[in-house]
């Protein structure tokens, strides 16, 4: 159950990442990984693929960039359509997490722990 809502949640979460600044594939995953205390740990099988979806929706638009030492790298950027996906996403997550946890609070003292 849990790979589920980590799977549902990665179209919010990628696009919540690039409306702070682009970045790169991995540099996504790592963040993510740091911000949620290792709980959304993305593999390059699960990333990409997202990545690539959101990119041939519109959602983002990819920017190889040359850097200094090592190789090239894909810097992904919110398109406008992206943004107005994220607010509405982010809207949809919000009543969908109060809605859930006004529920799970009728049985359980900590709705967060597990």
């Amino acid at each position: 159950m849990e790979r589920d809502f980590r799977k549902g949640s990665s179209k919010v979460l990628i696009l919540n990442m690039l409306s702070e600044r682009p970045m790169y594939g991995y540099q996504i995953a790592k963040e993510l990984k740091r911000r949620s205390d290792g709980y959304f740990s993305f593999k390059e099988g699960t990333l990409y693929p997202a990545l690539h979806r959101l990119e041939k929706g519109g959602l983002l638009r990819g920017e190889w960039q040359v850097v200094e030492k090592g190789p090239s790298r894909k810097y992904y950027h919110l398109t406008e359509e992206g943004r107005k996906v994220l607010a509405d996403s982010t809207k949809e997550w919000t009543a969908f997490s109060r809605r859930l946890l006004s529920i799970l609070g009728e049985h359980s003292t900590d709705p967060v722990s597990g």
